[in-house]
């Protein structure tokens, strides 16, 4: 087989997907598909297994079986514009090729994230890196995010100022805030992708970078969406349970009671309520 086409994810291509206030995802390029993913790994398989399992059954076992060579044929290039603090959280999925923007030779724009006011509330009371549940009143809301809009246009002032007395570019950037939008361009393969959504499509990420995850997934399920279904039934959704949990489940079932004690069986037990990897 030679050049995969896609047709749903041709249709995508260089298109915008917003995401927050002034973000977005666009496709740029991708290569392989499903297609690719049952052709590559029939090289190994055999001739033979076409007559067993057709494509979407021997992606889902590919998957099940964590078999992840195959989905790393397939790849897919990001064009992303997003905040500086989601840009910093992201990079750290480190199995990827990144070309972002240079403030060292470029004029940065002016050009910051303010936050929803439904999506500002207080520091999480039981979660040292998020915020609560609940947020903030909507009045209050809108004072916190007009403050932040001051002290953005505040700090941007200052970079105008710096830029037009002809500094340096590289040090005239250095007081500009984390909510400043950077861009630029990411490429993974699907294997890679795949561990990225789980993680950060998770409701335990920062609901930001959430956001830019659920708009990837969206183009997962275009360019390969029987890879995606299997991935969102298997790992996305799904749970792995240790050893010592396992024999717990066995006793629960058989009425029997676990062994597990304390935080090791809420574990357990919260696992088998949310149907979430923990």
């Amino acid at each position: 087989m030679a050049h995969c086409i896609v047709p749903e994810a041709e249709a995508l291509l260089d298109k915008e997907i917003p995401v927050l206030d002034k973000g977005f995802i666009r496709l740029v390029d991708y290569l392989g598909g499903d297609s690719r993913i049952v052709q590559s790994a029939r090289v190994s398989y055999g001739e033979g297994t076409k007559t067993v399992r057709e494509d979407g059954a021997l992606i889902d076992y590919l998957l099940r079986h964590q078999h992840t060579s195959p989905f790393e044929q397939v790849v897919l290039t990001f064009h992303v514009k997003l905040p500086i603090f989601v840009a910093r959280q992201w990079i750290r999925h480190r199995m990827a090729r990144v070309n972002e923007i240079s403030g060292r030779y470029s004029i940065l724009k002016n050009d910051c994230y303010l936050p929803d006011p439904a999506d500002i509330a207080l520091q999480s009371s039981d979660n040292k890196q998020g915020r609560a549940s609940e947020p903030v009143a909507r009045e209050e809301a809108l004072k916190i995010r007009e403050e932040m809009r001051i002290q953005q246009e505040e700090a941007f002032s200052g970079y105008d100022s710096l830029i037009e007395q002809n500094l340096a570019r590289e040090i005239a950037r250095i007081n500009l805030p984390v909510s400043t939008y950077t861009e630029w361009y990411w490429q993974i393969d699907l294997h890679n992708l795949f561990h990225f959504l789980r993680l950060r499509c998770d409701e335990h990420a920062q609901k930001e970078i959430r956001d830019y995850a659920n708009a990837m997934l969206s183009v997962c399920r275009a360019v390969a969406p029987m890879a995606t279904a299997s991935f969102e039934r298997h790992q996305k959704n799904g749970v792995n349970f240790s050893g010592e949990e396992m024999v717990a489940l066995r006793a629960m079932l058989e009425g029997q009671k676990p062994e597990l004690e304390g935080k090791a069986l809420e574990r357990l037990e919260e696992k088998i309520r949310s149907g979430k990897q923990l």
